[in-house]
């Protein structure tokens, strides 16, 4: 009997939802809210009865019962660090969610929504490799302060799923391979994987790595101190310059890899320039995660929106082909990459995790 779920994916100005019968999508629906309706809300978590009630609508709306659903997953939030795995919303996990352990954000309503639709349905409720994914290996933590450990808060859902993608089309255990994989959206991960785990990665929350199409990523910190110090900006703005107004943002004023292309093809100079510095970066990360694993990489896998750019990705594989042979799956499927953890557990392939 086909195991039906219900995936609830929210994003600071939207909510991503799935309807699924194993990982067959039955339909999703992605509900836009505006700033208008979002503003109304002093905390995240103000947010939960309006954000379920046009959930539960839409459900009305598509004639599917509430009580259909087998399991109920939700985006994993900004929690204390965790290994990979699919985890059930326990009352710790919901508490660490509610008040935001490592801070506010709109992916912390995920579990929150699961949780409580769950226990009105009387189904389990869980969430899946959320972005606090934590397996570094011991030495990957120095930073060069001790006060500042580098740490991992990373695009850990899709990296984990495309990694476990290319082990299934490949007839090989996801532990049993070493593989980079780079995903590239609006920030950019790249993780060296190893035995299973992610045992270092470009944190790109962190301001690790290469510039992203909206993150500034691992600007020269001397020059970052005196513009902290100069008198001419707050702490809002400075963060707000690193995370949203960097990368692309700074440069060319968009977060929209497709708008530069179209400049440089264009003849614009400035955006060929800066294309071609992203992806230098990007590559240079890639190259830094290969030595890692010692160069013995079986595997580079690239993913994310920006690698739908056939002239992005050849451009990688021109400069990374040499350490090893290149896949890509462009996007995100998080959705289905949400619903298939669930599914490791409920069809007893996986152990459901405890927070």
């Amino acid at each position: 009997m086909a195991i039906k779920s219900l995936i609830i994916n929210p994003g600071s100005t939207s909510t991503k939802i799935g309807v699924f019968e194993d990982e067959n999508l039955l339909f999703e629906e992605t509900l836009r809210h505006s700033t208008e309706e979002i503003s109304k809300y002093d905390t995240i978590f103000e947010q939960k009865d309006f954000r379920k009630k046009i959930i539960t609508d839409l459900l009305a709306e598509k004639n599917c019962d509430l009580k259909s659903f087998n399991v109920i997953v939700g985006r994993g939030g900004l929690l204390k660090p965790i290994p990979s795995g699919t985890y059930a919303v326990t009352d710790d996990l919901l508490e660490d969610l509610k008040v935001g352990v490592q801070g506010q954000h709109a992916s912390n309503l995920g579990g929150i929504l699961a949780r409580e639709i769950g226990d009105e349905i009387g189904v389990p409720s869980y969430i899946v490799d959320p972005v606090v994914v934590d397996e570094l290996m011991p030495i990957a933590r120095y930073s060069g302060l001790e006060e500042i450990p580098r740490g991992s808060i990373f695009h850990a859902l899709n990296q984990k799923a495309v990694a476990k993608r290319y082990a299934k089309e490949a007839g090989k255990p996801y532990e049993s391979l070493r593989l980079v994989v780079v995903h590239m959206g609006g920030g950019v991960s790249v993780g060296a994987h190893e035995d299973g785990k992610v045992v270092d990665v470009f944190s790109a929350f962190d301001g690790d790595g290469a510039f992203s199409p909206e993150r500034a990523g691992g600007v020269p910190c001397a020059a970052l101190v005196k513009m902290c110090f100069s008198g001419k900006y707050t702490e809002k703005e400075i963060s707000a310059k690193l995370i949203g107004k960097g990368g692309l943002n700074s440069y060319l004023g968009t977060n929209d890899m497709r708008e530069v292309t179209r400049r440089a093809n264009e003849g614009d100079a400035k955006a060929a320039e800066v294309k071609q510095a992203f992806l230098l970066q990007v590559a240079k990360d890639i190259g830094a995660m290969a030595c890692v694993l010692n160069g013995k990489v079986d595997q580079i896998v690239i993913t994310g929106g920006i690698a739908y750019g056939e002239d992005v990705v050849a451009k990688l594989k021109e400069r990374c082909g040499w350490i090893a042979p290149v896949t890509v799956y462009p996007g995100e499927d998080e959705l289905l990459a949400l619903a298939q953890g669930a599914l490791r557990v409920m069809n007893g392939e996986e152990q459901v995790k405890q927070y």
